[in-house]
């Protein structure tokens, strides 16, 4: 998603630079984007590096953030099948067969049962929240990208910036506008390739964060439905005392 919208859009960069570059006579992409100098070839390298590494993020969330990763269909109501029945190591080994976000949590409230439902209820809590916050562990190397990217870019200008100046400074105001405003738009360039990376980071984040709320709440849903009739054994046996 975030990966394919940069690529097409350094694609559709490349291809417009170089028309532009052989009908004009003009530098063409390559030239333009490393034509900031030791400094600005460097911030250019890292930045598409932290590009590629923020497509890998995507990839490796759009493979993990599946439904069917996290919550199997049929797990829930196989586990509160064999709840109902009593038989808890069916129930058990359901989830020993199918691990995943949801079989983890229930396995985790299993373990807690002989200390009563207060217990089992505490275990479902922490283990479903340990489940999430690894969850937005992973995703939080997205958000850094996001963040980072638009700073490597200002960097390299500023720097650019920085150069530019000196070389009017050198030449005692003597710099043509046109050789100024060549070193300026090649400082921008890094800018541009930070801000093509951060905004499609950004926007994946979102839609990512979003997808694992959903998620964790469903699971906390399909818990609730899971150990109903066990918290509904411990409620009858409350009324009886």
């Amino acid at each position: 998603m975030s990966a394919m919208f940069t690529g097409f859009t350094w694609l559709a960069w490349l291809q417009e630079g170089s028309s532009a570059a052989t009908e004009t006579g003009g530098d063409g992409f390559f030239e333009i984007v490393f034509s900031g100098g030791p400094i600005g070839i460097g911030i250019m390298v890292t930045l598409i590096l932290v590009s590629m590494l923020a497509a890998y993020l995507v990839f490796d969330q759009l493979i993990t953030l599946r439904r069917r990763e996290l919550l199997p269909d049929g797990l829930a109501d196989q586990v509160r099948q064999a709840l109902a029945a009593g038989d808890l190591a069916a129930a058990h080994q359901a989830c020993k067969q199918r691990p995943c976000l949801l079989s983890f949590v229930l396995m985790h409230g299993f373990s807690e049962l002989e200390y009563g439902w207060s217990s089992v209820e505490k275990g479902l809590e922490e283990s479903l929240a340990e489940q999430a916050a690894g969850l937005f562990r992973r995703l939080e190397y997205l958000s850094v990208i996001a963040n980072i990217a638009p700073m490597l870019g200002l960097l390299g200008t500023v720097t650019g910036m920085i150069m530019a100046f000196r070389e009017v400074a050198m030449t005692q105001g003597m710099a043509s506008a046109p050789q100024l405003a060549e070193g300026i738009y090649s400082a921008l360039v890094t800018t541009v390739a930070g801000l093509m990376i951060a905004i499609p980071a950004i926007g994946a984040y979102a839609i990512f964060r979003n997808r694992i709320d959903r998620l964790v709440a469903e699971a906390a849903w399909s818990v609730q439905q899971v150990f109903a009739p066990l918290r509904k054994r411990a409620k009858q046996r409350s009324d009886a005392r």
